[in-house]
């Protein structure tokens, strides 16, 4: 039997191929197996030790201390280090905190301060009144003020920041939902409407967006009631429109809200009492309902201010 090459075809005496020979390497010496589970522990160590000493310099107690996660840890410490860099050591007078405490107790709503970015500087420890959540817990949901906000205004929010960055010193509100604890929202039935009323202000020149922050206090607004629960008198008043939105009819209770008898605003426009910022949502509620888009329960709901007989403005819900 003859065998032939599988390169070049030809006859073969011996099992060879005509194809060069590979030169026979020789074999390699086994690697030293090295481990890397003790210098992984090594980092984990280090990194724990950091965070232990950054948590160890927040002034807060030690038992707060010793609830903190990593995560609360690198919050706080962010936020610490964005609030030096707006308010420097000297910038503003020392307060003692008996007093700031009871200023704090005094204030409709707590006090929010925003970087010019919208990243969280400051939240005053009143906060768990208002929200149920502590300052603490408020940071695990962003270092923004989108991310304690309802989604669905964010837009509207990131304009009016927009525009009083643009002109220091101009006063904007806006009306939102703010993110709650699980116990407020069984309790209340949904999160906690808060009018977040603030400006932007120059802390040191010449201005900068590392010396603009953003002062606000935010007021939480009444909550409407549950379904378990009966809306008080006090607390609600109702009103029948026509079409065009020209009161009808008005029950007496409206003079405890607004100040007015029942007699000077029927005949009136709805729109002659809001506030002109509030007449663009209002108006779009109203082609809501008059197309029939707001047939459900909570269709048609907004916050918006309206003007009292003494000049001065309420939220209605």
């Amino acid at each position: 039997m003859t065998i032939f090459c599988s390169h070049c075809h030809r006859p073969l005496q011996a099992e060879m191929s005509c194809l060069p020979a590979r030169a026979k390497q020789a074999p390699s010496a086994p690697r030293p197996f090295r481990s890397t589970k003790s210098a992984s522990k090594a980092r984990r160590d280090q990194i724990n030790a950091e965070l232990q000493a950054l948590r160890s310099l927040l002034p807060i107690s030690a038992q707060e201390k010793e609830r903190l996660s990593y995560l609360h840890t690198m919050a706080l410490v962010c936020l610490r280090l964005r609030g030096a860099q707006l308010f420097p050591p000297g910038l503003a007078p020392p307060t003692g905190p008996a007093l700031g405490t009871e200023l704090l107790s005094l204030l409709p709503g707590f006090l929010l301060v925003l970087s010019a970015d919208s990243k969280l500087v400051y939240i005053s420890e009143n906060v768990a009144q208002v929200l149920g959540l502590s300052v603490v817990e408020l940071l695990a949901q962003g270092d923004t003020v989108f991310d304690i906000l309802d989604g669905r205004v964010g837009e509207d929010v990131h304009k009016k920041l927009l525009l009083a960055q643009e002109e220091p010193g101009r006063e904007v509100t806006f009306v939102s939902e703010m993110r709650t604890s699980k116990a407020f929202r069984l309790q209340h039935g949904g999160n906690r409407v808060v009018a977040v009323c603030g400006r932007f202000v120059t802390l040191r020149w010449p201005p900068s967006p590392s010396t603009t922050a953003f002062l606000a206090l935010c007021t939480p607004l009444v909550q409407s009631p549950t379904d378990g629960e009966a809306a008080s008198q006090d607390d609600i008043f109702q009103s029948m429109h026509l079409l065009d939105m020209t009161f009808i009819d008005v029950t007496e209770s409206v003079t405890y809200h607004l100040g007015y008898h029942r007699e000077e605003l029927v005949g009136q426009s709805w729109y002659s009492l809001l506030h002109p910022e509030d007449a663009e949502l209002a108006a779009a509620q109203h082609r809501a309902v008059a197309l029939g888009a707001g047939a459900g329960p909570a269709a048609g709901t907004a916050v918006l201010r309206v003007l009292r007989r003494d000049r001065a403005w309420s939220w209605l819900r």
